[in-house]
């Protein structure tokens, strides 16, 4: 299947881009990598009437790291933060959920800035996010707007983004040297959607959790931030207050029905990620007895 016929139009600066959307709107769309428009106007799932292509805007493109805030440009490749020393450095956990998105080919044009935009529940980085503390930087004709990345996303391909606004950057809050970390998703095969995923950001002092954020994805209409992660800071871990953390789960958790599995099956997962990732920040094997997949 072949797209709609549509207008291409290629940006000359951010300015300019600005401008293109506000006079078009809702009628157009932002193309960046084009690893999630171009397949959906191919099904015909969008048909924009202007493509707006920001890919020349190279002021959109790199990682910084200023003071304690790391800033990564929407147009930054994933293939980009796998070798950046900069991610390898401050955000380990992203450079290990970039690993997970799907192949090469498609890590070689997709952009961070296109897979937020894209809001895709299933997707790693809009979790991983979450865990870190991610402020989203947009702009649109009223200036700048920063969003923090647990009110960015609002649905099924839905975020905050106006039509008239464009996502130009990221902000990370550089973690303590003492902080670590986890990432695991279950899927099919590697490069897959994700059955359910999970990214983790913690500081751990004498076995306990000063500080745990957990971003759950493809266990609903959009990632989550797992309240229930407080109940685990500040106290002994033991198997009872694990599996009562992973009770409290079920409640935050309204995973939608596929082909690849049923809401039942992915709250299960959810836990068995849960236990495993609290196993593995703790260095607890003993948490994980019986947390089968």
């Amino acid at each position: 299947m072949k797209a709609s016929a549509f207008d291409y139009a290629r940006a000359t600066s951010v300015a300019n881009a600005l401008e293109l959307l506000a006079t078009h709107g809702e009628r157009a769309r932002v193309l960046a990598g084009g690893q999630s428009l171009l397949p959906a106007m191919n099904l015909r799932l969008a048909a924009p009437e202007l493509v707006v292509d920001i890919g020349e805007l190279d002021d959109l493109r790199g990682v910084v790291v200023k003071g304690d805030v790391l800033t990564i440009g929407a147009l930054t490749r994933h293939a980009d933060l796998l070798k950046s020393p900069e991610i390898a450095a401050h955000a380990p956990l992203l450079m290990n959920a970039v690993a997970h998105v799907a192949h090469p080919a498609i890590r070689n044009r997709g952009t961070i800035g296109g897979s937020l935009a894209q809001a895709d529940p299933a997707s790693e980085l809009p979790a991983c996010m979450l865990a870190l503390g991610t402020t989203i930087i947009v702009r649109g004709p009223g200036g700048e707007r920063r969003i923090a990345a647990d009110e960015f996303f609002a649905g099924i391909y839905e975020t905050a983004l106006t039509p008239q606004e464009l996502l130009v950057a990221v902000e990370l809050p550089v973690p303590p040297k003492s902080s670590t970390h986890y990432f695991h998703e279950f899927a099919r095969r590697h490069g897959d959607y994700a059955i359910v995923g999970l990214a983790a950001q913690a500081l751990v002092r004498d076995r306990r959790f000063s500080d745990l954020r957990l971003g759950f994805f493809a266990v609903g209409d959009r990632p989550l931030l797992a309240k229930s992660a407080g109940k685990l800071i500040d106290v002994a871990i033991t198997p009872a207050v694990l599996s009562e953390v992973s009770s409290a789960l079920d409640e935050e958790l309204s995973p939608l029905e596929d082909q690849q599995a049923t809401p039942a099956m992915r709250r299960h997962l959810a836990k068995v990620l849960l236990i495993r990732c609290v196993s593995s920040l703790l260095a607890r094997p003993d948490l994980c007895a019986g947390a089968s997949a």
